[in-house]
């Protein structure tokens, strides 16, 4: 299923008669100057026939790099680099662009720009005096989501007239920047323009209806990816970013702009994160400023801001945001375009100018070319500011980086909405009116609050966090710290045992001390975000945030760490490359067999190596003291065996976990686990949010822990008898039939349409169809009644009334005509935000997890069993009225007791009902258990 906004499929379907900007023509054509002795570069229709930015013609990303080997090679202004693997294998490149003085001396102004950035070791009189010898860094990228074809096109055009171009302006910028463009999704430009350029008849050609994700695994999330760093491309760039390079401008092109509008640029609208900087966000304005001035002085209208659609500074975790929390400048355009033209449409409300939309732009018919212009005019924009402002940047980011420094090592507070909250409470009854100008007035409250509300001690910022080495699934931690240290987070091992404050800690443990220059991106993944409650009325439906409200790392991860809030020091030594999990151990010396704790996520990795193997293996239904150690349920217990002995022992030393070799076979109930043959399903298509991205995302999963799994698609769902083919089927949230709600920033709907079956190649035709209640769900049903598990995750759990499983909604009220109807958002809304969750870990699908999780939850459909119900049994739920732990939540009491996971038995089988998001973009490791214990056949054969 292709799920792309309706109206952008429409648009980029729609003929006619090509138009080639003449300004682009001639630029790719002219030679340049002989007095300045600049070597001619060869063009890109002289190397492929076409022109970048012609009707019709996308280039894909095996031209894009053969381009720029060829033109690396003739220009003394360019370094091409490789920066890393892609997913499926390319090799990502960025392109270096400077003066060629410059470029001899990269190494030097790269170590200026990381001095400056870290901020470490500098007094203000060296900072000034680097600031002035360096030169701006600026990062340019193009092609993150790859069906936004416009950045790629424009990456490749930007290039080339960065080698080319020769006016004043240009020669200023390349004598005070170093520019680092690159292609920040290789693999999805190749499919996207392959698949675009396909059909001979260029009058039929379309972009709509790519038939698979355009990043191997995650799609659009790769834009989603950036603080935890899971996928190559994005750990490439955060290398580039914040290891390497350390720019102070970092430009994310996207599109499609608003309807009515050729471009949304910065400033952006409210709420900025409460652990930015102001000097950041004032920055922020002023470049998003000499963006609109360009367009508009150059005649290129049609340029909007803020209200002029719904991105915001809040969210952490995209390519022009993470950067936010390294001090740096972070930019986003969204552009509208295509290779295909077709008319701008007229909307009544961008005619009329006003602050967010100075200039409107006419209705016409638009061009790709047109798109690349208005693009290399922002890059100008961008790159002129970062000229004329170059010292102004790079002492910029030093002093933001020293005032983290500064604010980690002092008592510090962070102001956010809780805290505004608990200040009007203290002052009731003691509110002052107050008026200034001709007729405002305002409210003001006693002073001496400030001190003792927003500077209460008790609510101090931390000076540093502490994750103990001793803590159940330690090797997650490990990958929580990497994701740390992938960020440029400065990170620190304990080489000996130590003490903070009337705590121990072991050796091994990892501390992270806020007085660092990252501060704001150390601070935004261990503490919880306090989205403000954004209700334009009163009573009225609120305002959908851009992204998720709440997203805190560690507890995503359910890493476990202490929170300081004093000074503290210790045998710590600064570790900067990524870390391995401690060496686990065999404990004991007995010849029974072993026992392994259901404690670590890694547990599964050796599980399923051991299953792949042929090995027995068995779960104990009981908690059991062995050997002086205790076993929650779930324990699994491996019989004495020469094939699972080379396995466990090389498994526990790679994967960081402990076995204890038994004399005797422990007592107890134990229930074989074996191998399943799991169907994820899966959706043709791969543009946007719910077609296979929720798959996608579980495929990663699938492998990165080793379980054995086939896709499996609607028409073979629709076929039926899927008992003899699979034992469990998974159904990620998003896969029931559309069309669905878009997210909050596009509004409207997404399209579902998908070619007909003669329009793609043979093999992919098995991938067509949508998932449906009138063919798809009784299938499934049936699995389950005929002894299958099935388990859905999310807003796949809204087939559960159509299943006929013994549940409703709880989140309803009665509408006007006695039936019950969701809960309007007025009511009752939690927008992608962590909850508390209590869980029952004696349940075979919660075994090793703790009694107290964090739950992912994004307007979760959320039921209750029916009244004198049977054979539905409780996994987990929400604890009382107040179960928010970061993001927002309003009416969150309505969840009060409330089921978050369900074991509904369905025949002679059973539907494992995950509410909430527990695969979340492949960061909540925390409920991942709730996953993988239901991906094993369990019990008798």
């Amino acid at each position: 299923m292709n799920v792309l906004r309706s109206g952008y499929v429409r648009r980029r379907t729609l003929v006619a008669s090509a138009l080639l900007v003449s300004s682009i023509v001639a630029v790719a054509q002219a030679a340049p100057s002989p007095a300045l002795a600049q070597p001619r570069i060869t063009t890109f229709k002289e190397a492929f026939g076409h022109e970048i930015g012609e009707d019709y013609f996308l280039a894909n990303y095996t031209q894009l790099s053969s381009y720029f080997k060829t033109i690396a090679a003739q220009s003394p202004r360019a370094k091409l680099v490789d920066i890393g693997g892609t997913s499926e294998g390319r090799r990502q490149l960025m392109m270096i662009v400077s003066a060629p003085e410059n470029i001899k001396n990269l190494a030097k102004y790269q170590n200026i720009a990381r001095r400056l950035a870290s901020a470490h070791d500098l007094t203000p009189e060296q900072a000034r005096a680097l600031a002035a010898e360096g030169k701006s860094v600026v990062w340019i990228d193009g092609g993150l989501h790859a069906d936004e074809t416009v950045p790629a096109q424009a990456l490749i055009a930007a290039v080339y007239r960065a080698l080319s171009d020769n006016d004043a302006e240009w020669q200023r910028i390349l004598k005070d920047t170093i520019i680092l463009f690159a292609q920040a999704n290789p693999d999805g430009q190749e499919l996207v323009a392959d698949w675009y350029m396909r059909n001979a008849n260029p009058k039929e050609r379309r972009q709509s209806q790519t038939p698979r994700l355009w990043n191997k695994y995650v799609g659009h999330d790769n834009n989603r990816d950036f603080y935890m760093s899971s996928q190559l491309e994005t750990t490439n760039i955060n290398k580039v970013l914040f290891r390497e390079w350390y720019p102070q401008i970092v430009y994310n092109p996207h599109q499609d702009a608003p309807a009515g509008t050729v471009v949304f640029l910065p400033p952006f609208r409210d709420p900025f994160n409460y652990n930015l900087k102001p000097q950041l966000i004032t920055q922020l304005e002023e470049v998003g400023a000499a963006m609109h001035s360009r367009l508009i002085s150059e005649g290129k209208p049609g340029s909007t801001m803020r209200s002029g659609s719904s991105y915001s500074t809040w969210f952490n975790g995209a390519l022009r945001t993470t950067p936010y929390f390294h001090n740096a400048i972070g930019l986003l355009s969204e552009i509208v375009g295509s290779p295909t033209p077709y008319p701008l449409e007229l909307v009544a409300g961008t005619q009329l100018p006003r602050n967010d939309m100075p200039d409107p732009v006419k209705p016409q018919m638009w061009h790709l070319s047109q798109s690349i212009d208005y693009s290399l005019s922002m890059n100008r924009a961008v790159l002129d500011y970062a000229s004329r402002n170059r010292e102004r940047l790079l002492h910029g980011i030093y002093t933001m980086g020293a005032s983290e420094i500064a604010k980690g090592s002092r008592d510090n507070w962070t102001t956010t909405p809780l805290r505004i909250k608990a200040l009007e409470e203290a002052a009731k009854g003691r509110e002052k009116a107050s008026s200034y100008g001709w007729d405002q007035e305002t409210t003001v409250l006693p002073p001496e609050l400030y001190d003792k509300v927003l500077h209460d001690p008790v609510r101090k910022d931390a000076r540093g966090y502490v994750i103990p080495a001793d803590q159940a699934d330690f090797p997650t931690a490990i990958k929580f710290i990497n994701a740390l240290i992938k960020n440029g987070v400065k990170v620190s091992k304990a080489s000996a045992p130590f003490t903070v404050g009337a705590k121990s800690y072991p050796a091994g443990s990892y501390v992270v001390m806020t007085a660092q220059a990252y501060r704001p991106h150390v601070l935004d993944m261990f503490e919880p975000q306090d989205y403000p409650q954004d209700f334009p009325v009163p009573g009225g439906p609120p305002t959908p945030p851009y992204d998720s409200t709440g997203y805190t790392l560690a507890y995503q991860m359910n890493v476990a760490f202490d929170r300081h809030t004093e000074g503290f020091t210790g045998p710590f030594q600064v570790v900067t490359e990524e870390q391995a999990p401690p060496a686990g151990h065999i404990v004991g010396s007995g010849k029974a067999g072993w026992l392994i704790g259901h404690e670590t996520n890694n547990m599964f990795i050796l599980t399923n190596r051991l299953l792949k193997a042929g090995v027995q293996a068995a779960w104990l239904t009981d908690a059991t003291d062995v050997d002086g150690r205790h076993f929650a349920p779930g324990a699994m217990w491996v019989p004495a065996d020469a094939k699972a002995g080379a396995i466990i022992t090389k498994g526990v030393a790679e994967l960081g976990i402990n076995a204890v070799a038994l004399a005797d076979v422990p007592k107890g109930t134990k229930n074989a686990v074996r191998s399943a043959r799991i169907g994820l399903v899966d959706v043709y298509g791969g543009s946007w949010d719910l077609g296979s991205k929720p798959s996608g995302w579980l495929r990663w999963l699938y492998e990165q822990y080793e379980f054995p799994f086939k896709q499996v698609f609607p028409k073979e769902l629709d076929a039926g008898n899927l008992t003899a083919r699979y034992d469990v089927i998974v159904v990620p949230g998003g896969t029931p039939g559309g069309p669905y709600p878009a997210p909050a920033e596009y509004g409207g709907t997404f399209s579902n349409a998908q070619p007909k079956p003669e329009e793609i190649p043979a093999e992919m035709r098995e991938w067509l169809g949508r998932m449906s209640d009138e063919k798809t769900v009784p299938q499934l049903g049936a699995f389950a009644k005929a002894g299958g598990q099935l388990v859905t995750i999310g807003r796949a759990n809204k087939m559960a009334e159509p299943l006929g499983l013994p549940v409703r909604n709880a989140l309803v009220e009665t509408g006007k005509d006695g039936k019950p109807v969701p809960l309007p958002s007025a009511k009752f809304y939690i927008p992608s935000s962590l909850l508390s969750a209590k869980v029952d870990p004696t349940h075979p699908i919660a075994y090793g997890m703790p009694t107290d999780a964090m739950v992912f939850f994004d307007k979760a459909p959320t039921y209750v069993p029916n009244e004198g119900a049977a054979g539905v049994k409780r996994i987990a739920w929400y604890p009382g009225p107040n179960t928010l732990k970061s993001g927002w939540a309003w009416g969150q009491e309505k969840l009060d007791g409330l089921p978050a996971a369900l074991d509904v038995t369905h025949g002679k089988g059973r539907v494992i009902m995950l509410m909430p998001e527990v695969a979340q973009r492949g960061q909540s490791h925390g409920t991942f258990k709730l996953i993988f214990n239901s991906l094993y056949r369990v019990g008798a054969p």
